[in-house]
């Protein structure tokens, strides 16, 4: 079996906010920035096993999606089947940076839970609040089987 490592977790993360940031990068090349989303994804999510749990962030009207399409759709907008999606990858963000509540392995699968921050060209931060569970395939790869954010609660 393919055990995964807490090493491993944190350059998976690593990519992940850096693919949030190069997609932001590409906005302004709508066939560009949907190329490296397609890729994206595809490196970084376990769609083509079969569903990802998927919570977004910004998403409330359809708020789960578990296929390659609505994900797609909510890293950059543009499909009528999910109006709400401004494409929150295409803010565009300049660092993404996770802090790790904790993170637990089990053989090949591994839960992190924690907040990450996304910071903006202004420099200003957003928090929130994540689950991820991740996956090591036969192959080695590191890929997301589930993820959920949310802004933090307030009174």
């Amino acid at each position: 079996m393919n055990m995964i490592n807490k090493t491993e977790i944190e350059k998976a993360q690593e990519s992940w906010g850096n693919g949030i940031i190069t997609i932001g990068k590409l906005k302004d090349n709508p066939k560009e920035s949907r190329i490296f989303t397609v890729n994206f994804i595809n490196k970084h999510y376990d769609f083509a096993f079969g569903d990802v749990l998927f919570k977004p962030t910004k998403a409330s009207k359809k708020q789960f999606r578990n296929n390659n399409k609505s994900a797609l759709s909510y890293f950059i907008g543009s499909d009528n089947d999910y109006a709400e999606d401004k494409g929150f990858a295409l803010n565009p963000w300049v660092m993404v940076e996770f802090k790790n509540e904790s993170i637990n392995i089990y053989d090949n699968i591994a839960t992190a839970m924690g907040n990450y921050f996304f910071t903006d060209p202004s420099g200003e931060k957003t928090k929130v609040e994540f689950s991820f569970v991740y996956k090591k395939n036969k192959e080695g790869e590191i890929k997301i089987v589930l993820h959920h954010s949310s802004i933090p609660f307030k009174a």
